[in-house]
């Protein structure tokens, strides 16, 4: 999978919510209730990581998460970014 371009990466961006580039990569922070409730959350997206093969970078605070998606290979964005980014979207409705 290739590298995006600035403006690919800008339309995918314009359709997710709260996400932005920031070196070299699409992350976002997530707010939770609990602590427990960002631990949940941080397994749920472990989970779905493994099973598509394109791991976060992930920093856990109280209550809240910061992910971060690039092609470490790459050393950029891909489109699988954006695919985790929308399927980590899902998965953190369960956890708000």
């Amino acid at each position: 999978m290739s590298l995006l371009d600035k403006e690919s990466i800008k339309k995918h961006l314009s359709e997710l919510e709260r996400w932005e580039l920031k070196d070299n990569a699409i992350e976002r922070h997530y707010s939770f209730k609990s602590y427990m409730k960002s631990i949940e959350f941080i397994n749920s997206l472990a989970a779905i990581a493994e099973e598509r093969n394109h791991h976060p970078d992930m920093v856990v605070g109280w209550c809240a998460v910061k992910v971060s998606f690039t092609s470490h290979d790459k050393g950029g964005v891909t489109k699988k970014c954006f695919e985790m980014a929308n399927a980590l979207e899902k998965t953190s409705l369960k956890f708000s």
